[in-house]
């Protein structure tokens, strides 16, 4: 297995349960932040997914630059005069690991490569699609009232360079383009629609426009590609619509007041053709979300403005659960590792050193020099993990030793230490190979 298919899986692996564990997260957020707006909630659900995009992606980070980058933030209060030195070998033993047979894992990389594959083919076909019904559509011919509501809408939002068409593969407006906005109307709705429901639909579709909400929309679509596969993906996005639709009301009833403006919310749900539209494209419209009724609901409520303290409160809440749910995800991190059994007569034979898991690694070990706790470091009260890369040769002996990371004036000491290891040799196919394994020195003082 390549290190491309390990990294894959261990994606694959750590988005299975910090999805699960972001949206928990995301649900105390939004719901403490939800007396400062539906804008503070969007925020929060937004950094939610972007999370669950990126967070999987940190086994390829060293498990010793967490710990590093905590002692740097909160250094121990009342440190000891004494030390202790441990080594673990590999990425570390709190970031995980577990094996399986290479052609399992080869397989179970593929078919999720295919499976992104396949969201990402349907991500393109729908930009397409969309396209299509732009291309098709033709100009909304509007009334001198319709025309002095459309005028007076731009000038409210301030958006400029908009076009109204009519589209006969639509059951609901909806609003797309990067640089030249298009509102689409539905040819069998538009007919129907009163001065004043027009004027809703309008505003509404100005307010998205104003946001860059469509082009925001296929920002977060391509970066969740990769994690559309989970089935929570799904209370994300429906969460990050519902909060996008519920800023486009606030924005559109403040011109036309929140008690008309959902009397015409329900109007046009009535008008819709065929009921609540099954649509799959990445255009953004007036029925965006299945959560018409919360909607309303929170057009009833009385806007309260949140006094600056308890704003700050909330929000710095919501900062440390993010913090704290984010440094669990990167601590608990899993690693999928190929068993170096696996490692083919090719890469035994390649001048590349062939990757060895950190539990055969420790199988190996003939000689282990433990580092000493330098004693400046221990005056400067100065503790972590550093993190080394050795390169071992044919004969057992290590080549070439590198620090990955780690505070500075521990790295002598542990490259002075583990220098003088020795191995019993790698042998692949019969033949002894050169190998690269990764090793933890942790440096911590004793309280």
């Amino acid at each position: 297995m390549t290190h491309a298919e390990s990294w894959i899986l261990s994606y694959l692996v750590n988005s299975l349960w910090q999805i699960p564990l972001l949206c928990a997260a995301g649900c105390l957020a939004a719901r403490a932040l939800r007396p400062i707006g539906p804008a503070a909630e969007h925020r929060a659900w937004v950094g939610v997914l972007v999370l669950q995009a990126l967070l999987p992606a940190f086994p390829a980070l060293p498990e010793g630059w967490l710990r590093t980058a905590l002692s740097w933030i909160a250094p121990p209060a009342h440190p000891a005069a004494d030390g202790t030195v441990s080594v673990v070998f590999g990425p570390g033993a709190a970031q995980g690991g577990f094996h399986l047979p290479a052609p399992v894992l080869t397989i179970a990389a593929s078919a999720y490569a295919l499976l992104t594959l396949y969201f990402f083919a349907r991500f393109a076909w729908r930009c397409l699609r969309l396209a299509s019904i732009q291309r098709d559509s033709t100009q909304l011919k509007l009334s001198p009232s319709q025309s002095e509501c459309f005028a007076r809408a731009q000038r409210i939002f301030a958006v400029d360079n908009v076009s109204l068409s009519l589209s006969e593969e639509l059951r609901v407006p909806v609003t797309l383009g990067l640089g030249r906005s298009v509102i689409l109307l539905p040819a069998a709705l538009a007919p129907a629609l009163s001065d004043s429901d027009f004027r809703t639909v309008l505003e509404h579709e100005l307010a998205h426009i104003h946001r860059r909400d469509f082009a925001l929309n296929l920002v977060y679509e391509l970066l969740a590609l990769a994690v559309s596969y989970h089935p929570l993906l799904r209370l994300t996005r429906e969460r990050i619509a519902e909060t996008r639709e519920m800023i486009c009301d606030q924005l559109a009833a403040e011109h036309a007041g929140a008690t008309e403006y959902g009397r015409s919310l329900l109007r046009l749900a009535s008008q819709l053709v065929n009921g609540q539209p099954p649509r799959k494209l990445h255009a953004i419209g007036i029925f965006d979300s299945h959560s018409l009724e919360r909607r309303l609901m929170r057009l009833k409520q009385n806007p309260t403005v949140t006094p600056g303290a308890r704003r700050f409160v909330l929000i710095a809440a919501c900062a440390l659960l993010a913090v704290a749910t984010c440094a669990s995800a990167l601590t608990l991190r899993v690693n999928v590792i190929a068993p170096f059994a696996a490692a083919t007569s090719t890469a035994a034979n390649s001048s590349e050193p062939v990757p060895v898991p950190s539990a055969e690694a420790v199988e190996h070990v003939i000689k282990k020099v433990t580092p000493k706790y330098p004693q400046d470091a221990k005056k400067a009260h100065i503790q972590g993990v550093v993190a080394l890369k050795a390169v071992i040769g044919k004969d057992g002996e290590i080549e070439h030793l590198s620090v990955v990371s780690g505070p500075a004036p521990l790295q002598q000491s542990a490259l002075d230490a583990v220098r003088q290891w020795t191995y019993k040799p790698f042998v692949v196919d019969g033949k002894p190979t050169t190998v690269e394994t990764t090793i933890n020195v942790t440096y911590s003082l004793s309280k």
